[in-house]
Order: structure tokens, then C-alpha cells, then sequence
């Protein structure tokens, strides 16, 4: 009949951060997982579970600090009498009946009283109550927190990624449409162990950039040089993608800034479709080259309109 604040080694006091504290400290220490020769070891860390799961019910708290119950959760006075009247014995099936006080003629009705010491235990088969006491779901371990990096592309194409874990263990991981910086997927028993249990491994998706590719919400952004005759000849350029690079039609006598859209080719949707690839065409004029300069010194149309009008300028 230990008492619960020295088996934890807490003052009685404590908060319940406190009690938290001393109990996951013990509880590592003393797993069977990390234990399995030494048997004393497994049966102190059901001994700090127990005592942990008193302090960290407030009621029970209360009723041991009473001197109400013991530090076993058993009552101090199981029936409230200091004898006679009748003991009490078990039924069959579990449950508990109460010899000279059954209820009816005038008899006392002894299951609120034992519902009472025992904390509201569950009615057994018969009428009587179950033996044992409700015992409060043993903690699961901490939850593991990962961050894995996916290349730009990889999360555009929903790339299956493989994951390592602090154990060494590998997961091939597939990753959710919408994908994105900061999305998040819980890995179901895969954190630290506990008694109840393994935690959960949280994993937060950070998308790395791409060296020209860009993300704006669904879709896919980029620049794409052509050379001043692609621009006034118009034809035909390949062009990469997420996926593989495809051939883009550019128009006759295209400007720097114009935009085409390739459908489907951004990042997969949640509902299961894809966003689509802007590219804007960008014109790269040679930066020394004396032919163009000395067609454009004599082209009678470079002093014709003004490009810049509609800014006022």
C-alpha cells in the first residue's frame, strides 16, 4: 500500500505539470521495452503507473489526501461500519451483494452506498456491481514532430516520398493532393512508446523552391526566353514542365510579358484535378551583336509609337 507521492518522488503539493513530469521520467526509465531482464523493473513501472493514474484524478487526489482511500484507490472503510451488521460476499459473475440489507421490506438498499465508495462502479450481471475498479486509460507516448523537405517538382507530380524514422525504420510515404509548405500528416503509432501505447509521428511538409519554376496557389509560373526571331517569326519551342518538357507554339510578332497557359500541367488539386502552367514569354536580345545593331540603326520603324503611352509617360 505504497503512498503514490513518494512512489513518484513528488512533493504532495505537486501540480499536475509536476506529477506529469516525474511519472514520463520514471516511465522511461523503467518501460519493459528497455527492461526485458529485469523483471523488479516491470513491476516498479506498473507501480508508478498506478500511482500516477491516482494523482492525476483529481477526485481520487482528493479522497487519498481525505485518507479516504489508500494509495491503491481501495477504500480506507470499505463498508463505513466498524462491524457487525453483516459482511458482504461475492456473487457470481463478479458482481457484490450485501448480506442483511437487500433492498425491500423495509431493507436498506446498500448499492448507492457502494456506488459511492467505489467511485460509480459499472453494475454487474444480477444487479450487483462489478469487481475491480475503472481503471483510466494508461498515456500514450509523445508524439515524434519530422519536417521532410520535397523537391518542387516531386510535390507538383505527387512524387511518393521515403521517410526515415529516429528508429532507423524507413516509410515510402504518399503524399496528399494540395500539398503544400506547412501541410501536415500524422504517421499513425509511429512516435515514442508509452504505456498505453505509441505516440503519433507528425510530419510538416516544407515544398522547396525550384530554380525557375514558381507556385501561385494551383498553378505553375514561368519565364521563358525566346529569341527575337521565335518573337516576330513565330514557331515552334520546347518547353519544360513538372512533368516533361512539351513543344509551345509561339504566335507571330509576340511582345515580352505575353502569357500562354498549358492546361493541367500545375499542381494536383484536392478535388482531384490539377491547376494548369502559365508561361510568359520573355524576348532575349543578344547583348553585342552588329548585324541587329545596324538593321535597327536603319530601320525606318523603330521611332514609330510609343509602347509606354498608356502609363502617361
Amino acid at each position: 500500500m505504497a503512498d503514490p507521492y513518494k512512489t513518484l518522488g513528488v512533493a504532495r503539493d505537486a501540480t499536475e505539470a509536476d506529477i506529469k513530469k516525474a511519472y514520463r521520467k520514471l516511465a522511461k526509465e523503467l518501460h519493459p521495452d528497455r527492461n526485458k531482464d529485469n523483471p523488479k523493473a516491470s513491476e516498479r513501472f506498473s507501480t508508478v503507473t498506478n500511482a500516477y493514474d491516482l494523482l492525476n484524478d483529481k477526485d481520487k487526489r482528493a479522497r487519498f489526501d481525505r485518507g479516504e482511500i489508500d494509495g491503491d484507490g481501495n477504500p480506507a472503510s470499505p463498508f463505513g461500519f466498524g462491524g457487525g451488521g453483516g459482511g458482504g460476499r461475492p456473487q457470481p459473475g463478479g458482481g457484490f451483494r450485501s448480506e442483511g440489507y437487500e433492498s425491500g421490506a423495509g431493507g436498506a438498499d446498500m448499492s448507492d452506498i457502494f456506488e459511492g465508495l467505489f467511485g460509480g462502479a459499472q453494475r454487474g450481471g444480477g444487479g450487483g456491481f462489478s469487481g475491480g475498479f475503472g481503471r483510466r486509460p494508461q498515456p500514450k507516448g509523445e508524439n515524434a514532430a519530422y519536417r521532410l523537405q520535397v523537391p518542387f517538382v516531386e510535390a507538383a507530380t505527387l512524387e511518393p516520398q521515403r521517410v526515415t524514422l529516429a528508429d532507423g525504420k524507413t516509410l515510402d510515404l504518399k503524399l496528399p493532393a494540395g500539398v503544400e509548405t506547412g501541410t501536415q500528416m500524422k504517421l499513425a503509432g509511429k512516435g515514442e512508446q508509452g504505456p498505453g501505447g505509441a505516440g503519433d509521428a507528425i510530419l510538416t511538409i516544407e515544398v522547396q523552391p525550384h530554380k525557375f519554376f514558381t507556385r501561385d496557389g494551383d498553378d505553375v509560373r514561368l519565364d521563358l526566353p525566346i529569341t527575337l526571331a521565335e518573337a516576330v517569326l513565330g514557331g515552334s519551342v520546347k518547353a519544360p514542365t513538372v512533368d516533361k518538357p512539351v513543344m509551345l507554339t509561339i504566335p507571330k510578332g509576340t511582345t515580352s510579358g505575353k502569357t500562354l497557359r498549358l492546361k493541367g500541367k500545375g499542381f494536383h488539386k484536392k478535388g482531384g484535378t490539377r491547376g494548369d502552367q502559365l508561361v510568359t514569354l520573355m524576348i532575349d536580345i543578344p547583348a553585342s551583336d552588329a548585324a541587329l545593331t545596324a538593321f535597327v540603326e536603319s530601320w525606318d520603324g523603330r521611332e514609330a509609337g510609343n509602347p509606354r503611352g498608356a502609363m502617361g509617360v
